[in-house]
């Protein structure tokens, strides 16, 4: 294996599992699998990184899904890192387990941990760092970016909805965060995951239903009066139904406490609910109100990002750039000036693999 420094590593090989075409890799080179029922790696080289994307409404989105069309361009990735850092604020960095599960105590087995759709690849680059006796593979629909990637980190180029057969046994930790828009069966994710675990794996998922909640915790849907509804709520709405238009699973964050815990190779389901406010606008100066403000405001400047990367998904189903203009620009300025009070939710749910 190399362990060069800044190196990615060649296909699943180094798992205990061979590809089905040998590969030979450079530190600008990835690996892919191809839509071939038998999965298949090859050297994806700077060509072919070049042709992962396509440019559309100003934005570069990935070539290899129609399902998932939010940008994989360097502003997208710049968001998700600093959404990567809102999380962990709100969130803390792993499931109080994570360590138990990849402690280095078994000297003739090497822990691995999978990272679905890993986007920037903050989280699976700190799993690298914290864990340095850990593989860690990285998996999305175009190459990580990461020019100082850990030498222990690999990224591949994968569609997922193709299945992970190829994974299968292979890993201690399996995670996947905020794909649903990609995922054409998320339940069948949800089953796939687990049998890449190993026995006592963990699995962790999380997601967001996008939708927009009001100050009670309801749910502001399109069938609420327009002249009520926030523009951040309609905006997320068309959002809701482009994705579901493309194939992709906008509520399957509602679904993953019972997909999870009806999952048969999977026990000790946690389930957790974070509401994010839209914006800092609790009165209050308590410690838990400011902190509660303090990831409102890193709540907003997301979803402020998240309105410029929805663009294509909403102009490439049809929407009326006007439309598009007028939503956007509203919804902005009602974030900017915090003048409704709402929520984002997210669900997240972890699991461990059934001891053989």
């Amino acid at each position: 294996m190399d362990t060069d420094a800044g190196s990615v590593f060649s296909g699943p090989a180094s798992l205990g599992f061979a590809p089905s075409v040998a590969t030979s890799v450079t530190s600008h080179d990835w690996d892919m699998r191809s839509a071939s029922p038998a999965p298949s790696m090859y050297s994806m080289t700077s060509s072919l990184r070049a042709a992962s994307y396509r440019h559309e409404f100003g934005r570069g989105i990935n070539n290899y899904s129609e399902v998932y069309r939010l940008p994989a361009d360097d502003e997208e990735f710049e968001r998700l890192d600093n959404q990567h850092v809102m999380f962990m604020e709100a969130m803390g960095k792993y499931p109080h387990c994570m360590e138990e599960v990849l402690a280095d105590d078994e000297p003739e087995v090497q822990k691995t941990c999978v990272d679905l759709g890993c986007g920037s690849g903050s989280w699976i680059l700190d799993v690298a760092k914290d864990f340095p006796h850990c593989s860690a593979v990285a998996v999305d629909l175009v190459p990580m970016q990461d020019v100082n990637m850990p030498p222990n980190c690999r990224s591949e180029v994968d569609d997922i909805n193709l299945g992970l057969q190829h994974f299968y046994g292979a890993f201690n930790v399996a995670h996947a965060r905020l794909v649903s828009s990609g995922i054409r069966d998320y339940a069948g994710l949800i089953d796939e995951m687990a049998q890449t675990l190993r026995p006592r794996g963990l699995i962790e998922l999380s997601e967001f239903d996008f939708r927009v909640y009001d100050v009670d915790k309801t749910p502001i849907l399109p069938d609420r009066l327009e002249e009520e509804t926030p523009w951040l709520a309609r905006w997320m709405n068309m959002v809701n139904v482009a994705v579901q238009q493309r194939g992709g699973e906008p509520d399957a964050a509602n679904h993953l406490e019972r997909w999870v815990r009806d999952q048969p190779l999977l026990e000790e389901p946690v389930y957790r609910e974070i509401w994010f406010q839209t914006g800092p606008w609790k009165e209050g100066h308590d410690a838990q109100t400011a902190r509660e403000n303090r990831i409102g405001a890193m709540m907003r400047d997301d979803i402020l990002a998240f309105l410029k990367s929805g663009r294509p998904l909403l102009l490439s189903n049809g929407l009326d750039i006007s439309m598009v203009d007028e939503l956007e620009i509203n919804a902005e300025h009602e974030l900017r000036t915090a003048s409704t009070q709402t929520y984002i939710r997210v669900q997240s749910s972890y699991a461990r693999r059934k001891a053989e």
